[in-house]
């Protein structure tokens, strides 16, 4: 039965959100857009609130545990009622950069860019009718409707040549549309931008806490986690860097790529040393490569330095502003993305078999967030890192992390600035100005995501090192591993206790 109830909610989520990496590359819904309708949204919640309760009867199992969490999520995205007030899903590179890169057939592409108008028209009524946005979203989002329309040649939405008439006269129309509706909304100031100071703004940021991070600490706890960590992390900038923890911080902000070239060479090397390195630490390894490509030129200049393609298997990195990166995190950023980061946990578990497809694909921040963040220690374990230029960006990722703890807390829990979440990264990370701007209106934009990464790397800490301490001579790494990559994501309790059953029988 639970299996059943796996895919029916496996349905929900494809329906709900019918372009995501995760959920996108299934043919039932390839010809449809979500659907921000409320009532189309509130149908869904009430499929979940079913699904759930049904689960809630079975007996406890990894499966039971991801439809749990995934039935709530849906709950608290509806409830949420981000779609109003944010601009990071309704941008118009956002949707055509989706559009673009699912693997979908011909035939469905007419689909989907038929139905523009009538998503974004849904769109500009949920913000015209819910919540204020922060202003300097919603101008970067006209700006970018602008640099859109303003070069019809370089449309990345154009496919095939006989999409250019339903581009020309439907869809580009019903962005201007869109653009228009953005320009003339009420809006919030660089100095309220957290969720606290809408309506409901603390309860909702407390669900969106307990969604990401899947587990009950709360906002406090995790703001003083992230002040604990800064101020440890200070110290091995210390006996690594050979100097105070600021001035090693610059040293490594100031190590610049010295060519274009470099952005793509860097991971590469470091991706064939975690390949040759993997069998000893894994006993799983995944069967299909980890491709690197450069970031498309018209997704780079809002996307993040590297990311990682589910459906393509591919690690993206980012050549935009290239002169102005600081190369030391590129490793450690291959790690994360790549191998055995983010490309090893995602294609074991769609390589599972006996299992229900949502187990393949559930999309669990701290699990996979986490993972990839704990990879990043793990590389330095396995050997991997080239030198300590390298090491210490591995700690800058680790600073940027708990950094996340305090600001996103900061901004939808205690109601810091803008100006003050920029003010504090600078001072307490090794982000250079590009990233810090970026990362700030990420932070903005979908909160607690950013929790996901230390909360889940620290659960997996605390997992793995009550293993060894239970297990002694007879833990191993490789089974230990395959154990957290063997159930596909699952939240943080869950895998507990499938690491503890294994433990037992072990």
């Amino acid at each position: 039965m639970i299996d059943q109830l796996a895919d029916e909610l496996l349905d929900v989520l494809t329906r709900r959100d019918p372009l995501g990496d995760f959920y996108g590359d299934f043919p039932a819904y390839a010809d449809r857009l979500p659907d921000p309708d409320p009532t189309a949204e509130a149908a869904l919640a009430d499929q979940a609130r079913r699904i759930a309760a049904r689960a809630a009867e079975e007996p406890p199992s990894a499966t039971r545990g991801v439809v749990l969490h995934h039935a709530q999520t849906v709950l608290t995205l509806v409830e949420s009622r981000l779609v109003e007030h944010t601009m990071w899903d309704f941008q118009v590179s956002a949707l055509a950069q989706l559009l673009g890169t699912l693997p979908v057939s011909v035939g469905d592409y007419p689909a989907r860019l038929a139905a523009i108008p009538d998503y974004l028209a849904k769109c500009a009524d949920r913000h015209r009718s819910g919540r204020k946005p922060v202003a300097r979203r919603v101008q970067a989002a006209v700006a970018r409707i602008d640099a859109h329309l303003a070069d019809p040649a370089n449309d990345p939405l154009r496919r095939e040549p006989e999409n250019e008439q339903v581009l020309a006269d439907v869809v580009r129309p019903a962005f201007a549309r869109y653009r228009d509706v953005l320009a003339g909304l009420d809006s919030r100031a660089d100095d309220q931008p957290g969720l606290c100071w809408l309506p409901d703004g603390e309860s909702v940021y407390a669900s969106l806490v307990r969604m990401h991070t899947t587990t009950e600490q709360s906002s406090a706890q995790l703001h003083q986690i992230g002040l604990d960590l800064l101020a440890e992390l200070d110290g091995e900038f210390a006996r690594v860097g050979g100097g105070p923890a600021a001035e090693v911080r610059e040293r490594s902000r100031q190590a610049r790529y010295r060519s274009r070239e470099e952005v793509l060479a860097i991971p590469r090397a470091a991706l064939e040393r975690a390949e040759r390195a993997a069998p000893d630490w894994f006993g799983r390894i995944p069967e299909r490569r980890c491709a690197i490509e450069e970031t498309p030129p018209d997704k780079a200049p809002g996307q993040s330095v590297a990311y990682y393609v589910p459906p393509t298997a591919t690690y993206h990195a980012n050549t935009y502003r290239w002169e102005e990166r600081d190369r030391s995190i590129a490793e450690a950023n291959a790690f994360h993305e790549a191998v055995p980061g983010h490309h090893f946990q995602i294609t074991l578990a769609r390589e599972l078999t006996g299992v229900p497809r949502l187990t393949q694909v559930a999309y669990i921040n701290a699990y996979l967030e986490g993972w990839s963040l704990y990879c990043e220690r793990l590389a330095d374990e396995m050997g991997l890192y080239s030198d300590d230029i390298y090491r210490l960006g591995m700690l800058a990722n680790a600073g940027m992390r708990a950094a996340r703890l305090v600001v996103d807390t900061g901004l939808h829990a205690f109601g810091w600035s803008r100006p003050r979440v920029v003010d504090f990264l600078r001072a307490n990370t090794a982000m250079n100005e590009v990233e810090v701007q970026q990362e700030t209106d990420r932070y903005i934009e979908n909160p607690g995501q950013a929790l996901s990464y230390m909360a889940g790397r620290l659960a997996i800490d605390r997992i793995r090192a009550r293993a060894e301490q239970v297990l002694g001579s007879a833990f191993d790494i490789r089974m230990f591993h395959d154990v957290v990559l063997g159930t596909g994501p699952v939240p943080m309790a869950v895998l507990d206790d499938v690491v503890t059953e294994w433990m037992g029988a072990a």
